[in-house]
């Protein structure tokens, strides 16, 4: 809904009604001027003609506000309300992958004083294809050298999922007692995601991929499986999200600090509704993203995407996810953003991206031919950077200088002088006083190979949140919105890699058990693309 102040509402109670009702009521409850109705008096005349031009140039500038305001509307509305179902579906999903990391957490830093008892599961379905694997202690006693003989074996059944279809991994652990000493043998149960459960690595990442990356919700994918025979009940999944977005969180950790031993950044943020219980609604989250990509200039590090989970918009979040870190950074004009630039340890670097895009909105609203011009002058200087991109920042700084500085300044010199001649009220005033704020903040670009002309880098890292937003709708508490934080960081880093997420994922999951805090960087997509 447009926000309007008391002020306009008085003086002009169209603003209550839509555009083209706007127009009908105006032609209606205008009285028409007869010659009759005319003042006879050529002063008196003069003045109502002024009255007249004075009441029209005032509701052009409202049509062109509201027209202005509906294409941005238009352009932004995002799809159609989920049914309250979905809503109280996804939900509990959230709220139980928060429960099952908590769970886990707790369950790792205190023993049980009681072995808890064992949950009844159904056997796994018996059409699913099985494979079979003997892992046997060997055929001679460790302690003696006798010969062992077979008293039994375990089997553990693990449901895997290879890309197509569902398979049952049998894991047969022979019992074997040695013939001299009567010593038992038998072969340790390798290390798996989750421990005592049922999915191997490959389901574990098909259903996170399925509902950070293909943002299918949990008690959709439930629904899938069941017509596969496959009885999956979305608390079951949301277990296994919440006890391996725990498992996952240091490697997503690990990537946020390469992230930030870049020369220059990106950063943006989104909302992201959360609830509030107790209060019968939703409150406003927000997902940062931290982007590290130095392809624009043939930069040696491989990029990378971090991601973070708050339930407000203070300042106080951005400055303790980039704590520490020294250089540009890529932003939109947030003013929470300006304690990190007082420390003078981060340059903040403008969006010309920001500033084009209130020129398109303008110039599609009312065909502005300042507008379109503007738009214009941008595209000359992105047309220096398409031709500079890839080449080593030194050349790309003197190239800035020798040709980006003159078509800048111009712009900028073309901009104040269009100021002057427009109407301080309408949208297209708004857009250039924008602009030549916006603009003193580039100068970094101009200066230095290594940066940017926009933020696009972290607008595309905010697109996957946006799609998930309309399946999704909410996070279910902040514990949810910080699982979801970790899976988009290792599903956006493996992309901007080349890799398939769930392909990597999958190898992660099969060793990340076994691997040492201080060995994550085999695990990482980059070292993972070296090895395939």
């Amino acid at each position: 809904m447009i926000a309007l102040n008391l002020l306009q509402m008085r003086r002009y109670p169209v603003f209550s009604l839509g555009l083209a009702s706007a127009i009908k009521w105006s032609m209606r409850t205008r009285p028409s001027n007869t010659s009759s109705d005319l003042p006879d008096d050529i002063d008196a005349l003069k003045g109502a003609v002024g009255v007249l031009e004075r009441e029209l140039y005032n509701r052009d500038l409202l049509i062109e506000k509201l027209k202005h305001q509906l294409a941005g509307l238009q352009r932004h509305q995002f799809g159609s309300r989920s049914e309250s179902l979905d809503q109280l579906e996804m939900r509990l999903e959230d709220e139980e992958i928060a429960q099952a990391s908590a769970q886990a957490e707790a369950e790792a830093e205190a023993e049980a004083d009681e072995a808890p008892a064992k949950p009844k599961r159904n056997p796994l379905p018996a059409h699913l294809p099985r494979t079979e694997k003997v892992l046997s202690p060997g055929e001679a006693c460790l302690s003696c050298g006798g010969d062992l003989k077979r008293l039994g074996e375990d089997v553990t059944e693990e449901l895997e999922y290879v890309p197509g279809y569902f398979v049952v991994n049998r894991i047969v652990r022979p019992r074997m007692a040695c013939s001299c000493c009567e010593r038992m043998h038998q072969a340790a149960l390798p290390s798996r995601p989750i421990e005592k459960g049922r999915p191997g690595p490959g389901l574990l990442s098909h259903v996170i991929i399925s509902k950070y990356g293909d943002h299918l919700p949990l008690y959709r994918q439930s629904q899938i499986y069941a017509r596969e025979g496959i009885e999956l009940e979305r608390s079951t999944l949301a277990g296994w999200v919440g006890q391996s977005a725990r498992l996952l969180e240091p490697l997503a950790e690990a990537i946020g600090r390469h992230v930030r031993q870049g020369q220059a950044i990106f950063a943006d943020d989104t909302p992201m509704k959360m609830l509030a219980p107790g209060k019968g609604r939703t409150a406003t989250g927000r997902m940062w993203a931290y982007v590290r990509d130095e392809h624009g200039w043939s930069g040696s590090a491989p990029p990378a995407a971090h991601y973070r989970f708050s339930t407000d918009r203070k300042g106080e979040h951005p400055a303790d996810h980039l704590s520490g870190y020294r250089g540009f950074m890529h932003a939109d004009g947030y003013a929470g953003f300006n304690r990190l630039y007082d420390t003078g340890q981060i340059i903040e670097v403008a969006c010309m991206a920001h500033i084009r895009r209130k020129f398109v909105d303008v110039q599609t609203a009312s065909g502005s031919a300042i507008a379109q011009e503007a738009v214009e002058r941008i595209a000359r200087l992105y047309a220096i950077e398409n031709a500079i991109r890839g080449k080593p920042p030194d050349q790309r700084a003197a190239a800035r200088q020798a040709r980006s500085r003159p078509e800048f300044e111009a712009l900028d010199a073309w901009l104040q002088t269009q100021l002057t001649r427009v109407s301080g009220k309408t949208p297209l005033a708004a857009a250039i006083r924008y602009a030549l704020t916006r603009m003193k903040k580039l100068e970094p670009w101009l200066m230095h190979g290594t940066t940017e002309l926009d933020n696009n880098a972290a607008e595309r890292a905010m697109r996957p949140i946006a799609l998930g937003r309309k399946n999704f709708l909410f996070a279910g508490s902040e514990d949810g919105g910080k699982s979801a934080a970790i899976a988009y960081t290792l599903i956006e880093t493996a992309k901007l890699n080349g890799l398939d997420p769930q392909t990597w994922l999958t190898d992660v999951l099969a060793n990340i058990a076994d691997t040492k805090i201080t060995h994550l960087e085999d695990l990482m997509p980059w070292s993972y693309a070296q090895r395939n």
